[in-house]
């Protein structure tokens, strides 16, 4: 039943990205679409048959992701970055080309960061950074009376089956996390957090060194030096 309410969609995104303005709409438009097709056929529905609308969904939202003109440029970098609006981009020509070195080398910079993120979104998948994120302030955690809580809530966002913005990790590492969550540390979410980790590296990143996000980026701190 999943699958005869995902093939209209899916027949549509067999077709050529279309390079007109309406790109954006097409993609909200058939995105909005799968969400609601899915949906309509959970309820009542075994776990089994749950899982496997999801996996189509996050399938279908990352191929939507081409249809999306937010990906091709940012003129302004400014309205992307984590400091106060209207700051001057404090970003050198060097500073941007290390991030080509290495993923680390990218998420050591707030810069960066902002960048894969706003990248990430063109894609449908910014809740892997998010999760990665929330991982690295989970370890800051100082305070034992707020480490369940804190360990609960991401697991409930993140990890859990149907959380709202679920990370797309094996079963195996799920329950392994749900387990760890149980007694919380500092290291509950290592396993989980390296998966996401290697999943945006090698899938994410590399496509993020060739999009006109980090090449129009570069540019413009070429541009500052001219």
């Amino acid at each position: 039943m999943y699958q005869e309410a995902a093939d209209p969609v899916i027949q549509g995104l067999d077709e050529p990205c279309p390079s007109s303005t309406c790109q954006n709409h097409v993609a909200t438009t058939m995105l909005t679409a799968t969400r609601q097709s899915l949906s309509d056929h959970t309820i009542g529905k075994d776990p089994q048959a749950v899982r496997t609308g999801q996996r189509q969904n996050r399938g279908m939202r990352t191929r939507l992701g081409c249809l999306s003109h937010k990906s091709d440029s940012y003129n302004d970098f400014t309205a992307i970055l984590p400091d106060k609006p209207n700051r001057a981009l404090k970003l050198s020509t060097e500073e941007a080309t290390r991030w080509a070195d290495s993923f680390d080398s990218l998420l050591s910079h707030k810069y960066g960061v902002a960048a894969f993120r706003a990248f990430l979104k063109t894609e449908f998948s910014e809740e892997n950074l998010e999760f990665w994120l929330a991982c690295e302030e989970f370890k800051k955690t100082r305070s034992t009376t707020k480490l369940a809580s804190k360990a609960h809530r991401i697991f409930e966002e993140f990890i859990d089956v149907q959380a709202p913005r679920e990370v797309n990790i094996d079963f195996q590492t799920r329950e392994v996390t749900r387990n760890n969550v149980q007694e919380p540390s500092l290291s509950c979410f290592d396993q989980a957090q390296g998966k996401v980790h290697s999943l945006m590296e090698k899938d994410s990143y590399p496509r993020f060194l060739r999009s006109k996000i980090y090449t129009d980026l570069l540019t413009q701190t070429q541009r500052r030096l001219s």
